[in-house]
């Protein structure tokens, strides 16, 4: 369900816009989708779970804000960054 650390250094590696950037909104997105994909498959299987229920609604939530602040400052990063992740919208 969690994401494991290796996994997370890759998405900043490859999201990242320098070196060690792990506070840019596309590196925070790229993580929050990983957790989202994880805790949806999570969701799947143990469908009474509703406390995690609600954090993955939570985060959807969180990445929306994230990718609406994105889409205000930079419209090319933002289309770049959801081709990418495969996100709708």
């Amino acid at each position: 369900m969690s994401i494991t650390p290796e996994r997370k250094q890759e998405l900043i590696k490859k999201f990242g816009r320098a070196e060690g950037d792990t506070g840019s909104a596309e590196v925070q997105v790229a993580i929050l989708s990983e957790r989202i994909g994880n805790l949806t498959e999570h969701l799947n299987t143990h469908k009474g779970d509703l406390h995690s229920r609600r954090g993955l609604l939570m985060m959807v939530g969180q990445r929306r804000s994230l990718l609406d602040y994105l889409k205000g400052i930079d419209q090319a990063r933002y289309q770049s960054l959801i081709s990418e992740l495969g996100l709708r919208r």
